[in-house]
C-alpha cells in the first residue's frame, strides 16, 4: 500500500488536460504528490488524466462540504473545494497554480522555512517583482497605481530563518501583472533568478494564485471570495491572508519564478474594467485591514479571516452575502479530521 500524499497541487479548470497540467501531473507522480482539479459548469465531464482526483460539479455538491452547494458556478472561487478536498485527503503542503501554468527544471517541493531570504525594510507598499529584474516598468496586479513611481524598497539579508506558511513564486513568460501593463506594453518577460524576498508584519505586496505554496497554519487563508470581480477574487484574498499572517508574526516569502505560463486567450480591455474596483480599492482595503485588532497565534486564523471579511462588508467592498459563505468555509474545515 502506498504512503499518502504529502503534497497535493490544486487547480480549478473548464479545459481538458493541457499541457501544463499534464507536466505538473507528471512531475507530481515522481515525488509522490497528487493533483487535485475542480471543475466548473464548462468544460469536461471527465478528465483524461491517470492518478488524478477530478470533481466534477455533481462530485463537489456530493462531496460533503457545505460550501460546495452555495459557491457560483462559472466562478474562480470553485477552487474552493479543490482545497477542501486537499486538506481532507491530509495534505501537508498544498501547492495551487492554473492550467497555463507549466514547471520550469526548477519546480521542487519547497519547505515552510527559508534560509536565504532578503528582508524589505520598511513598513507599507513595496513592489516585490522590483527585487527579481533590474527593468522598472514591471508590477503585479493589484499593485496601487499610484505608488508605480515609489523607489524599490530597500532589502537587507535576513538575520535568522524565515517561516513562511505562505510563498509565492513569480512567474515566466507571462507573469501576473495587470490590464493595464497588458494593454500598454504586453510582451514576454522572464525574471532573473535572486534570492527569495520576506515580507513581514506591516509590509504589503499583491500576491496571487498562479503558484503559490501553503502549509496548514494558512489552510484557512485559502478561502477564495465570490462575491467580488473575478480579477480581484485572488487579490483580495491576498490581501487577507496577508494580514492574517502578521497576527503569526510572518508574512508571504516570494521566490524566483518556477514555473512559465503560456497565458490562456484573454481580452484585455475586459480584464481593465473587472480590475477597476482594484484600482478604485487596493489602497483602502489595506488601509481597513490594516487597522484591525487580530487575536495572536494559530488557533485564531479562521476567525481572524471571518474578522477581516466582516470588517470589509462593513466597508461595502463585499455584500453582506460573503460572509455566508466565509461560514460555511469555516465549518467544513471545522469538520476535517484532526491530523
Amino acid at each position: 500500500m502506498s504512503a499518502r500524499p504529502g503534497l497535493f497541487a490544486v487547480v480549478t479548470t473548464i479545459q481538458a488536460p493541457t499541457p501544463a497540467v499534464r507536466e505538473l501531473q507528471r512531475r507530481l507522480a515522481q515525488i509522490g504528490g497528487r493533483l487535485v482539479v475542480a471543475g466548473d459548469q464548462k468544460g469536461p465531464a471527465a478528465f483524461d488524466l491517470p492518478d488524478c482526483d477530478f470533481l466534477s460539479l455533481e462530485a463537489q455538491r456530493t462531496s460533503g462540504f457545505a460550501l460546495a452547494s452555495s459557491l457560483p458556478t462559472g466562478h474562480y472561487a470553485r477552487k474552493n473545494v479543490g482545497y477542501l478536498q486537499a486538506i481532507r485527503a491530509g495534505a501537508a503542503c498544498i501547492y495551487e497554480t492554473d492550467d497555463d501554468n507549466a514547471p520550469l527544471a526548477t519546480w521542487a517541493p519547497r519547505a515552510e522555512t527559508v534560509a536565504d531570504a532578503r528582508r524589505i525594510v520598511g513598513a507599507g507598499w513595496t513592489n516585490v517583482y522590483r527585487h527579481f529584474t533590474d527593468d522598472p516598468q514591471i508590477w503585479p496586479r493589484g499593485f496601487p497605481l499610484e505608488r508605480f513611481a515609489d523607489p524599490p524598497a530597500p532589502v537587507v539579508p535576513a538575520d535568522a530563518t524565515v517561516r513562511a506558511p505562505i510563498q509565492q513564486g513569480l512567474v515566466n513568460g507571462s507573469p501576473d501583472v495587470d490590464a493595464v501593463w497588458r494593454l500598454t506594453q504586453d510582451r514576454p518577460f522572464d525574471f532573473e533568478v535572486r534570492a527569495p524576498v520576506a515580507l513581514g508584519p506591516g509590509q504589503w505586496c499583491p500576491f496571487n494564485t498562479q503558484s503559490t505554496w501553503w502549509w496548514p497554519a494558512a489552510y484557512p487563508l485559502l478561502y477564495v471570495p465570490s462575491h467580488c470581480s473575478f480579477r480581484m477574487c485572488d487579490i483580495w484574498k491576498g490581501f487577507i491572508a496577508q494580514r492574517c499572517l502578521w497576527a503569526l508574526g510572518a508574512g508571504v516569502v516570494f521566490h524566483s519564478p518556477e514555473v512559465v505560463q503560456d497565458r490562456n486567450p484573454h481580452d484585455y480591455r475586459r480584464d481593465f474594467e473587472d480590475e477597476v474596483p482594484g484600482y478604485l480599492q487596493n489602497a483602502r482595503i489595506a488601509e481597513i485591514l490594516a487597522g484591525l485588532a487580530l487575536a495572536p497565534g494559530e488557533a485564531a486564523v479562521a476567525d481572524n479571516l471571518r474578522a477581516c471579511y466582516a470588517a470589509l462588508v462593513s466597508a461595502r467592498i463585499f455584500p453582506p452575502e460573503e460572509l455566508a459563505l466565509v461560514a460555511a468555509w469555516r465549518a467544513d474545515l471545522e469538520r476535517m479530521p484532526k491530523p
